[in-house]
């Protein structure tokens, strides 16, 4: 290689890369970005040096970091769009989950309401309080077969009156 070249090439470097840098800083507001440009720029110089033939050095370097923020600015908007578009199924899906899961409950809440009050308060100590037999017969002073029946007929009527029969599987997972 011609040591002019490299020496012509290096005065540009230094004549110029201050002026590259806060034109690129101006336009992406962020100094690792701004540094990688103006380096991105000058490599491009240097890779394409017999290609081109350039009148206006700093008009054209100038217009170079432009041209390079902007394409920076479209990777990044391009990899935003990307991973929005891969994590939006998840959130779908967990919101979704999240409305089923209410609506669910919901359904359960108004079944559970037409439940006779003692089968309906031992129902909900049983899966709000989460207290055991024992511990339902105890606070209400009822024997602890009177509460297993309480609580085995409102899980009895809570399955026939569910919708689907997939629903009871839901609801099996969700209460026990």
């Amino acid at each position: 290689m011609n040591s002019s070249v490299s020496a012509a090439f290096a005065d540009i470097y230094n004549q110029h890369w201050k002026t590259l840098l806060a034109i690129a800083y101006h336009h992406c507001r962020d100094k690792a970005m701004a540094e990688e440009i103006v380096q991105e720029v000058f490599v491009s110089l240097w890779n394409n040096r017999k290609k081109r033939h350039i009148g206006n050095i700093e008009a054209y370097l100038a217009t170079a970091v432009r041209l390079s923020v902007f394409k920076q600015y479209l990777r990044q908007k391009r990899r935003t769009a990307i991973i929005e578009q891969t994590a939006a199924p998840l959130i779908s899906s967990h919101d979704e989950e999240k409305i089923f899961t209410r609506l669910l409950q919901q359904q359960i809440n108004g079944i559970v309401e037409t439940l006779p009050a003692q089968c309906r308060l031992v129902f909900r100590l049983s899966r709000t309080e989460g207290l055991s037999i024992p511990e339902i017969a105890q606070q209400l002073g009822i024997a602890g077969k009177t509460a297993e029946a309480h609580l085995t007929k409102a899980l009895k009527v809570l399955k026939l009156k569910l919708d689907r029969s997939c629903l009871w599987a839901l609801l099996f997972f969700f209460l026990y």
